[in-house]
């Protein structure tokens, strides 16, 4: 970790925002070169217009893209688009009317002219959907989530309002290419005229009440902070707290996109990850001032957890109170709904789960997984290792089924009131009662090769039968919930386990890996961990 990483940026860790626009609009991507095409992750496509990754021709051709996908799906109703506030996402989202326009489709763009959340357009979506207008809504939002100020990123939701599968990205990157191989032709624009408005923001807000006690953290009196770190979510807040009357400020209303308020992260760049010690550092300093205290990315997809007795909170921490919590304090769900959960996620989540009398659900990395479950209430909470998470409403009834950061961090407020206990002192109870995991995720050198070794390995290739001292009790490289292939194998013991997943973007895996034993026994478990998936991959 950077000596830096925690600290103010510098002017010299600030983007050229002027640079960064005209790079979007001059430089043209060659398809035949892998970094400059267009590839959806887990959350669309993303890059920098510096390095011909995300520039006017990529966007253009990908909305293009969507234009057809939609068409050939016999999705005919509007489609919602809104944006945050990274120094590409103007001009994308402008190049993203003039296509949308140019090819008749009915466009939604925010009535205020204000940011949209991830999570507010996913609630368009499903509020349009579920209304029976006879046609089916869809939506795109131009953002890179918590990514770097020099990035932008674009991502489409289908009318399950939730993140496109990759079949549906796999078609529409793949059409998008061969557009810009063909010089754009077939890409309709013209002027971003005729487009219609959404109350995004309204329509959230006044929503909130059937998911969230609003009266419980009214009538505690307890003082909240909400920093958005410069996001979408800025607008928000406030009209949260006038909305529902409660005791909340606006820690850093300053939208900037350079970001230049912003501390660094581990690796001295800018990030807008909440659940970053080094990025939260200038927030956390706020936390003897308010009873709970969050933060969002960038699109408010993600939460950070910040309490007076224990800083900001580790991710896992926070969703295995939030499920504890839940699952006791919300009788309109079903009895047999399952908790969802990633399977990089921590084991404490399995306890808590096996505690409470609930199946638990674990799929591989992505949110998407939990969207069929979501909508039809047989799992009634998904959440992410990385601070994503979603729930249902009280009467069990699909509430959004992408990430919704604001819904989490007010989660923390309600679970104050009601119990009077911080989560942060809600875990500490669940760990003395659970025992008290150490989780950790490092990265380790690979070839491409390796990587795609990796992608495909088979539980039955790892031929190690004890991890750390202790007998290997599963490998699989499917998840147990779905039985989706997880792009990587996972290992446990009784007390223990890794996961190791090859990166999408740097010639490294990622191993994430948890220990009941201590501290000692998770840094073994990490080093074994690398012999044995190098070992398989050889």
């Amino acid at each position: 970790m950077s000596e830096r990483a925690g600290t103010r940026a510098l002017e010299s860790d600030l983007i050229d925002v002027d640079g960064l626009v005209k790079a979007y609009y001059d430089l043209k991507p060659d398809t035949r070169v892998p970094a400059q095409r267009v590839v959806f992750g887990t959350s669309g496509h993303r890059g920098s217009s510096l390095n011909t990754a995300f520039n006017e021709d990529h966007i253009s051709a990908t909305t293009q893209a969507i234009v057809e996908y939609r068409a050939g799906q016999g999705i005919t109703g509007p489609l919602f688009i809104g944006t945050d506030p990274h120094a590409l996402s103007g001009p994308a989202y402008t190049t993203a009317l003039e296509v949308l326009v140019a090819n008749g489709v009915r466009v939604l763009v925010d009535e205020f002219d204000d940011y949209v959340p991830t999570p507010s357009l996913s609630h368009a979506i499903l509020a349009y959907n579920r209304a029976e207008h006879g046609d089916l809504a869809d939506g795109i939002v131009v953002t890179p989530s918590h990514n770097p100020p020099m990035d932008g990123g674009f991502k489409y939701n289908p009318p399950h309002g939730g993140p496109a599968d990759s079949d549906a990205t796999s078609w529409i990157a793949n059409r998008a290419n061969e557009l810009i191989a063909n010089g754009l032709d077939g890409v309709l624009m013209s002027e971003p005229s005729a487009v219609e408005t959404y109350d995004f923001r309204g329509n959230y807000v006044n929503d909130l009440e059937n998911i969230i006690d609003m009266q419980a953290i009214r009538t505690s009196g307890i003082r909240i902070g909400a920093d958005p770190l410069g996001g979408a979510s800025v607008g928000y807040w406030g009209a949260i707290r006038d909305r529902y009357e409660i005791d909340l400020v606006v820690v850093n209303p300053t939208v900037d996109p350079t970001w230049r308020f912003m501390t660094l992260d581990w690796d001295e760049k800018i990030r807008m990850d909440p659940s970053s010690a080094s990025v939260m550092a200038s927030v956390v300093a706020h936390k003897d001032e308010y009873d709970i205290l969050t933060g969002n990315d960038a699109d408010a997809d993600r939460h950070g957890i910040v309490t007076p007795d224990g800083g900001l909170m580790n991710p896992n921490h926070f969703l295995a109170v939030a499920i504890d919590y839940l699952y006791s304090h919300r009788e309109g769900w079903k009895p047999d709904a399952a908790v969802g959960k990633t399977l990089v996620s921590s084991t404490m989540i399995d306890r808590v789960t096996g505690f409470l009398g609930r199946d638990l659900w674990e799929v591989p990395v992505g949110f998407k997984w939990f969207v069929p479950g979501l909508i039809d209430g047989s799992v009634a909470f998904g959440g992410e290792e990385s601070a994503g998470a979603s729930f249902v409403r009280f009467d069990g009834t699909v509430w959004t089924t992408d990430k919704d950061g604001i819904l989490l961090a007010l989660l923390a407020s309600e679970i104050l009131a009601v119990t009077g206990k911080t989560p942060s002192q809600r875990y500490a109870e669940l760990a003395e009662h659970f025992g008290a995991p150490s989780y950790a995720r490092v990265d380790a050198a690979a070839t491409p090769a390796q990587k795609a070794a990796l992608a495909k390995l088979d539980g039955s290739m790892i031929t190690a039968t004890e991890l750390a001292g202790e007998k290997i009790t599963g490998a699989f490289s499917v998840a147990p919930g779905n039985g989706a292939a997880i792009g990587g194998v996972k290992v446990t013991t009784e007390n223990a386990w890794f996961a190791a997943r090859p990166s999408g973007t740097e010639d490294v895996y990622k191993i994430y890996a948890e220990s009941f034993l201590g501290d000692e026994h998770l840094a073994q478990v990490q080093l074994e961990a690398k012999a044995i998936v190098d070992a398989a991959i050889a």
